[in-house]
């Protein structure tokens, strides 16, 4: 790609459409072309809100624009599939906002055209590029706290119960497990790689989603990751990391952590800061995209779509056991 701004279409008009379009604005050589929707009014809206010079009342004109480098698709995740392959047929390359898709069948289609069509695609979990994560992860790879044995991660949030919201909707993949479950898992993968054995309970409401659930997850090593995720009632959202000769925890916010503690056996403890952070913080995964696609690469080394496959299986595999399907599967 010549060195000229790398040029964004934001692809739905929501409050995430609407952050990452705001920390686009902090990121040097990006520009933000055009957004669509399926409503030309809301695409209009948002682009005058936000000083986009052009506004798409379809996803297909969106992806048809000739001056887009790449788009971010930040609609509900029941239809990032569609939108994801709206763009990679119509020539973008795609960041696709986490759960990357309802199933791995859907995420693995989406890698599939990607690569016939040699385009870039990514997930977007900004957890893997947030700075604080990856000095841990380097920390773990240089053996601070020795083997990792286990790794312990909640997200719950107490979400109010609106009629017709997506959260408690199975039609949009509603539920704590995608929603949320999705960085607890994530997370795990991180640190451990592929589960090998899952159990799980979800309780579920009377419109089938999953209010709440817990996972362990088994790895053939013997290390094991204990998670869990909740709509119902709000938890610290923390993390801990336990080795053979210590231990990391993420007080608060793991999935975008400004502190983190390292407790190695015999030694004081000591504390990791995360830098003043800009905007909302998905500026990381901004220049993650803009790099590879300078660099002519198909898919992130730090965001690889393996991985990005191998967690929509474990959540299958969790859905399995609950009993949790959506309408269409």
């Amino acid at each position: 790609m010549p060195e000229r701004p790398v040029r964004w279409g934001i692809l739905a008009t929501g409050p995430m459409a609407a952050a990452f379009t705001e920390d686009l604005a902090t990121v040097p050589e990006a520009e933000v072309l055009a957004v669509g929707s399926r409503s030309e009014r809301s695409a209009a809206v948002f682009a005058d809100r936000h000083a986009i010079p052009r506004a798409y009342g379809g996803w297909q004109d969106l992806a048809a624009d000739p001056d887009i480098d790449v788009v971010y698709v930040a609609t509900p995740h029941a239809h990032h599939a569609a939108a994801t392959a709206a763009c990679l047929s119509g020539g973008k390359a795609v960041l696709c906002e986490k759960p990357f898709a309802l199933n791995r069948a859907q995420a693995a289609a989406m890698a599939e055209l990607a690569e016939r069509e040699s385009l870039f695609l990514m997930e977007a979990m900004w957890t893997y590029l947030n700075p604080l994560i990856q000095q841990v992860c380097s920390l773990i790879d240089d053996g601070v706290i020795g083997e990792v044995r286990s790794v312990h991660a909640d997200f719950g949030v107490r979400a109010p119960h609106v009629p017709g919201h997506r959260l408690r909707d199975p039609a949009a993949g509603g539920g704590a497990l995608l929603d949320l479950g999705t960085y607890p898992v994530s997370f795990a993968h991180l640190l451990l790689g592929p589960a090998r054995h899952v159990a799980a309970w979800s309780d579920l409401s009377g419109a089938g989603v999953d209010e709440s659930t817990a996972m362990v997850l088994g790895h053939d090593n013997g290390a094991m990751a204990v998670l869990s995720c909740s709509l119902t009632a709000d938890s610290a959202r923390g993390a801990v990391v336990h080795g053979s000769e210590g231990r990391i925890e993420f007080p608060a916010d793991f999935y975008n952590p400004r502190t983190a503690i390292l407790r190695r056996d015999g030694q004081a403890a000591r504390t990791l800061v995360a830098d003043p952070q800009t905007g909302h913080g998905y500026d990381h995964q901004a220049r993650e995209v803009m790099r590879c696609l300078r660099e002519k690469r198909t898919e992130s080394p730090l965001v690889p779509l393996r991985g990005t496959l191998d967690v929509m299986e474990t959540l299958d595999r969790v859905r399995a056991l609950v009993g949790l399907r959506f309408p269409g599967e």
